[in-house]
């Protein structure tokens, strides 16, 4: 795809991967830091959330490229709000730079759908168009889904997933586990294998707190503008040693 940079390789490590082996069907990435990645090298915030554009566009060929079946991303939580609105509107309209048509070109030329998880109708209408206009033109993709959590938080997915199953069950002991996963943001989506966090953070900060009961978490100190193929594959190789040592306890 022609979103991806060239990065200095270290092939040795993709060598090392057995891909026939475990790996990871959903990966889940926190993409965190780019507002000190800017301050760091005195730029404005801005400067490190669109960096983090470009990252993004390259992760979703990294995952294509290597067979992930599914990338969820995790673009806009419900404590974004909170950020000075200046920043707030900028990240907002990044949404539709990055819907752009020659994007939805990419993906539709290399079978990818996508998606969002969240409630998008806090969004300004032209960026709710925006959103259901690539989910639209990419549904009938067979290849990698990506979903983007744009305003999602993990407790008030929980919190709209009971609303909705108690407005459906009139007896609540008929709702099995399997069951109220239905009325989660994901659905019927496949939960997260690997979540991975930028930026040296190692906490959920209200990402896929139900999803990802079961996941593998792979941190790194890297910024979200820096992650790179390697960093991936450094994760995959993680999971699959952890699916290992588990099968020969």
């Amino acid at each position: 795809m022609k979103w991806l940079r060239v990065h200095k390789e270290d092939h040795d490590i993709r060598k090392t991967i057995d891909w026939n082996g475990y790996l990871p069907k959903h990966v889940a990435i926190m993409m965190d830091g780019n507002g000190r990645w800017a301050t760091r090298r005195g730029l404005p915030r801005s400067a490190g959330h669109y960096a983090g554009m470009q990252t993004m566009r390259e992760t979703i060929s990294m995952c294509h490229r290597n067979g992930i079946a599914s990338l969820t991303l995790y673009a806009f939580s419900t404590e974004n709000w909170k950020r000075p609105k200046e920043e707030v509107d900028y990240i907002i309209n990044l949404v539709i730079e990055f819907v752009e048509d020659a994007t939805v070109l990419e993906l539709n030329q290399n079978n990818i759908k996508v998606d969002f998880i969240g409630d998008i109708s806090k969004f300004p209408l032209d960026t709710q168009e925006a959103m259901r206009k690539v989910v639209n033109l990419t549904q009938a993709n067979s290849g990698m889904t990506v979903y983007f959590a744009m305003n999602y938080g993990g407790k008030s997915d929980i919190v709209q997933a009971i609303k909705l199953c108690v407005e459906e069950y009139n007896d609540v002991s008929e709702i099995s586990e399997a069951e109220f996963e239905k009325f989660l943001y994901t659905g019927q989506n496949p939960a997260p294998d690997l979540l991975i966090r930028t930026s040296g953070e190692k906490r959920l900060s209200n990402f896929l707190l139900w999803q990802a009961a079961y996941a593998e978490l792979w941190f790194t100190d890297v910024m979200w503008p820096d992650f790179n193929e390697q960093l991936l594959y450094a994760a995959i190789l993680d999971y699959q040693e952890r699916k290992q040592r588990a099968l020969e306890a």
